[in-house]
């Protein structure tokens, strides 16, 4: 099953108000940027990615938490986050029945999100891993004698 058809699943699945507001969640992050990724993580949460994790959400008894990778760096002039607020790098937002979705804020901070993983250095392969010889096969190789 593709990442897309566990996260309708478990929408379906909630059968209440918050299935209704994962769903609205959802509609918003793929809105916000046509090249955001649906990921299915740790065994049952539902992830957006584009250049690295944007958010993840998961659905608890009394609330629908939205988490933020990289949250703590990020701007939040609406004032979304509202849970994980002492963490060194990620921030959430705890949406409980009744509560409305600021959609236009949550594109917002989508699209900040999606800002900070592609203004990280992209990692490469250190210089000297790359001037190393290659590895001799087998483990009794034997020493080539020149001449």
């Amino acid at each position: 099953m593709i990442p897309s058809e566990h996260i309708d699943r478990l929408i379906a699945d909630l059968t209440d108000w918050r299935g209704k507001t994962l769903a609205s969640i959802r509609k918003i992050i793929l809105e916000a940027d046509r090249e955001i990724v649906e990921e299915w993580k740790w065994m049952g949460s539902p992830a957006w990615s584009r250049d690295g994790i944007v958010a993840f959400a998961d659905a608890h008894k009394g609330k629908v938490k939205l988490t933020f990778a990289h949250g703590a760096s990020l701007s939040d002039p609406h004032k979304l986050f509202n849970a994980g607020l002492e963490g060194n790098a990620r921030r959430a937002i705890d949406f409980f029945e009744g509560d409305k979705i600021n959609e236009r804020a949550l594109e917002k901070l989508v699209l900040a999100a999606i800002d900070y993983n592609q203004s990280k250095p992209k990692r490469k392969a250190p210089a000297s891993a790359k001037a190393k010889a290659p590895p001799i096969a087998g483990a009794n190789a034997k020493p080539i004698k020149v001449r």
